[in-house]
């Protein structure tokens, strides 16, 4: 595998990034930037209105950000004639159609005379999403960002970013394998993407005749999204859409396409660049972390011998830039499949989340809104969903039970205490039903072609040192306790 510089690819460029207000794709945009301000144009798909309420969100969600500090610190005065020359913001949708929603077509028509690249972005990554919402971004929208390419004569390469867990619950070694239309997990036979569609709609115009609230459709579209994907083997609806993203892709890519299909494991803060610890919004381990450090978190469900596979999210965007290079103009039958992770060159497991928290958080221990200083404890380990449901049991379920009799022999004056203590342990039964699948996972994700472009770009001599993507330089412990979970309270919790 030959290919050159990264930075000189990136020269007078034309790219495409769709979710442009989304985590990894502010990293992207950072990073480009920094590097390569010389990039012809960036284009930005972002949902909104006009271009107006489209410019508060660049402004206010994306630049604004202290992520841009370092850009902002490099090219002073001159950052905003970069912005207004380089950035193109275009209000969009990839759910509505192979325009992505771009209503000037005019605009439309100067993206595919120019975009080279494309870095399909933009996904619902909320693991119960309505079945509706996550089937048109997470599944038609891939489509549609493929069918966009296709008008494209000068795309050089197309990045769709999935993520590693397509796998489900898969054990073992997970190879870096494409989805074909129709694939299940369990065996089971009969997936239409069509078909799933139609239901979709089925179900919708079923609610919608009855006269069902808001509240009751979006209940319904979520339970729906569930249901479907337990009927093929995938844990949520997440996932369950993503994996049937990969299987359009790959359909409707063709023969003169060159596309890249990157599958990250759990995103976390920035390891190095453009410093160290940026994180935006709370992720999978995160809520554990956070909740854990606020106090809240009295039990740890979890085999604490599993591994976790965590990968620092400007790792992630590298392997990105550096695929994008390495493929440029070289068209396959199928995607070439990058898995980025941890899992085999460097394993961390569940258990060491949790001293890495009571390491910081009994050091550094959470301040709440009164003031008062939060002390931790090292955490109950619980090993097994029977476990935590006795647990559960024991420590809630029991004294929900007393709440209820006390509530019917006072004639409803506990209403609000029992209200809310139902409220909760459903909310966090539902959080761990979602979760369990993450929490006892037994896979490790292979990543040979991952491992063969970072091998590719040391023989090419290409700059390895700003664009890095190797998790065998991470030390968990240093990363965690002095980088990941700094960040989380600096720029998360607050």
């Amino acid at each position: 595998m030959e290919f050159g510089s990264v930075v000189q690819f990136l020269e007078n460029r034309a790219v495409l990034i769709t979710g442009a207000t989304g985590f990894l794709a502010k990293i992207f945009l950072e990073k480009v930037l920094r590097e390569q301000p010389n990039v012809k144009r960036m284009y930005l798909l972002l949902r909104a209105a006009d271009a107006k309420a489209a410019s508060q969100r660049f402004h206010s969600e994306i630049v604004g950000k202290e992520l841009f500090r370092v850009v902002k610190e490099k090219f002073g005065e001159n950052l905003s004639t970069i912005l207004s020359d380089k950035i193109v913001l275009v209000p969009g949708d990839i759910s509505v159609d192979e325009g992505l929603g771009v209503s000037s077509s005019e605009l439309k028509q100067q993206m595919w005379n120019e975009v080279d690249v494309i870095v399909n972005l933009a996904a619902s990554t909320n693991f119960d999403e309505r079945y509706d919402i996550a089937m048109g971004l997470n599944t038609m929208g891939a489509k549609h960002v493929v069918g966009f390419g296709h008008n494209c004569p000068n795309l050089k390469a197309l990045v769709h970013v999935s993520t590693a867990y397509v796998a489900g619950e898969r054990s073992g070694l997970i190879l870096e394998s494409p989805y074909r239309m129709g694939d299940t997990l369990n065996g089971a036979t009969g997936l239409d993407i069509q078909e799933e569609r139609k239901l979709i709609a089925l179900k919708m115009n079923e609610l919608q005749t009855e006269g069902a609230s808001q509240d009751a459709i979006k209940r319904a579209m979520v339970d729906l999204g569930l249901k479907r994907a337990k009927t093929y083997g995938w844990p949520n609806t997440y996932v369950f859409t993503k994996a049937m993203g990969e299987m359009l892709v790959g359909e409707f890519k063709g023969s003169n396409m060159s596309v890249v299909i990157v599958r990250p494991t759990i995103v976390t803060s920035t390891f190095k660049q453009p410093f160290p610890g940026w994180v935006e919004g709370i992720r999978t381990i995160d809520s554990l972390a956070v909740g854990y450090g606020k106090g809240r978190l009295t039990c740890f469900l979890g085999d604490v011998a599993g591994i976790l596979d965590v990968i620092p999210a400007d790792m992630v965007v590298n392997a990105m830039l550096m695929a994008i290079v390495a493929h440029s103009n070289q068209p396959r039958s199928e995607p070439v499949i990058y898995q980025v992770g941890s899992s085999i060159r460097n394993p961390m497991k569940l258990g060491d989340l949790k001293e890495y928290g009571f390491g910081y958080f009994s050091q550094k221990p959470w301040v709440d809104k009164q003031g008062n200083v939060v002390r931790v404890r090292k955490v109950r380990v619980l090993g097994s969903m029977d476990s935590f449901r006795r647990y559960m049991a024991f420590r809630y379920l029991l004294v929900l039970k007393g709440l209820e009799l006390a509530n019917t022999a006072f004639c409803h004056f506990f209403d609000g205490v029992y209200s809310d203590l139902n409220r909760r342990i459903k909310f966090v039964m539902r959080l761990v039903e979602l979760y369990q699948p993450y929490l006892f996972f037994n896979g490790v994700f292979d990543d040979i072609n991952t491992e063969k472009l970072r091998m590719a770009a040391k023989d090419n001599g290409v700059e390895t040192d700003k664009f890095y993507f190797d998790p065998a330089e991470v030390d968990w412990e240093d990363y965690f306790v002095n980088i990941h979970i700094p960040g989380l309270v600096k720029y998360v919790v607050k």
